[in-house]
């Protein structure tokens, strides 16, 4: 199978191929319907669909120490379901969430907060009705005093938590990665179990970090991860979680795999991708594997989560070790959902240290339901 440049699809997309403004915003289409992306629009939010996530993972090198630190922030939407016809535009038609956390390598701690608000639908207005909003021209969510936007081509994030601050600049150094079917990602048995899925991997990272008060700037080679997806249904009604890992490789190279699980651990369907060289090979049901090595216990949630894995895919198999055992997050205040996601670090089949990034485990602490 021969694959485009995705650095000319996106020219394609952005400039004669695609005029701005013929998103999926626009279309009100189900996510089961193949359709190219447009950016930024596409970027924005989809408020016709009813979930949607912003998800920012990373890395922090300082001074001499590389990963001394990990983050984590995510900006949630969740549109409600309306039972009347209401016509106030104080009425909330979306929830809009948001976690952010920072893994202390060294102090072996991770660090975490959420916030959680109503938002009209509106855009924002003089007025000033709303606490947050989300534009559905391109990635710009304000919550409260939590951000993620773009300013030309970068994006900027800035969230003063309990505890610490997370202030930092992303850079764009590769093409958008098109997950699945050129953004069209199958995450179950039936059709409507897709998503709308593309990746930014090797973001450029900056800034600082502030913890209990110390400013701590962020080093070269400081690296992130960006996921955007939405959809209208995700989950096989026999599914409880998944598992997810993505890893920027020390090369260049983007590596994304995950599975979705039934209640006694076994697969309901998996998938991933690899680029190389803005070549880029996805992975199909059935291609991925995940083979727990080891498991840490949660002494608040009783929950056990495999914090070391073999995971096998058609471009190599990989281990996948947590840096710190204990990166679960409770959001029982905001989403409902406990669960894990911390750094990690991979090793190819030979053994070597090739890269690290962010593992997500869902429904270890009870079934995930969203």
């Amino acid at each position: 199978m021969s694959f485009l440049s995705l650095r000319r699809r996106w020219m394609l997309l952005c400039g004669t191929g695609l005029p701005f403004g013929t998103g999926l915003a626009a279309t009100g289409k189900l996510p089961q319907r193949k359709l190219k992306l447009a950016f930024p629009q596409d970027a924005g939010a989809h408020t016709d669909l009813a979930t949607e996530w912003w998800y920012v993972t990373g890395y922090a090198n300082v001074a001499d120490r590389e990963a001394a630190y990990g983050f984590q922030l995510t900006f949630f939407r969740s549109r409600v379901a309306q039972t009347q016809n209401l016509q106030s535009k104080l009425a909330a038609r979306h929830l809009l969430f948001a976690h952010a956390a920072i893994t202390d390598v060294t102090g072996k701690r991770l660090w975490h907060d959420q916030r959680l608000a109503r938002w009209s639908g509106e855009q924002p207005s003089a007025q000033g009705l709303d606490v947050a909003w989300a534009s559905t021209q391109d990635t710009h969510i304000e919550l409260r005093d939590w951000s993620l936007k773009r300013d030309g081509k970068d994006l900027y994030t800035h969230l003063d938590a309990t505890n610490f601050t997370i202030d930092l600049k992303f850079l764009q150094r590769q093409s958008v990665l098109l997950q699945g079917d050129e953004g069209l990602s199958r995450k179950g048995p039936s059709p409507s179990q897709t998503s709308y899925y593309y990746s930014l991997p090797q973001l450029q990272t900056s800034g600082t970090l502030t913890l209990n008060g110390k400013s701590i700037t962020l080093g070269s080679g400081s690296t992130a991860w960006l996921d955007h997806e939405w959809s209208n249904e995700l989950l096989d009604a026999t599914s409880v979680g998944w598992d997810w890992i993505g890893i920027n490789l020390f090369d260049g190279s983007a590596l994304t795999a995950f599975q979705l699980r039934d209640k006694s651990g076994a697969a309901v369907w998996d998938g991933g991708s690899f680029r190389a060289q803005d070549k880029l090979f996805t992975f199909h049901e059935g291609e991925i594997t995940f083979k727990p090595m080891r498991s840490w216990r949660s002494t608040l949630t009783k929950a056990n989560y495999p914090v070391e894995w073999m995971v096998r895919t058609p471009a190599d198999f990989y281990t996948v070790r947590a840096v710190v055992d204990n990166q679960e997050m409770d959001s029982t205040n905001s989403t409902g959902a406990i669960y894990w996601e911390g750094l990690c670090e991979v090793w190819d089949s030979n053994n070597r240290k090739v890269g690290r990034g962010y593992l997500e485990m869902t429904g270890y602490a009870s079934p995930l339901k969203l």
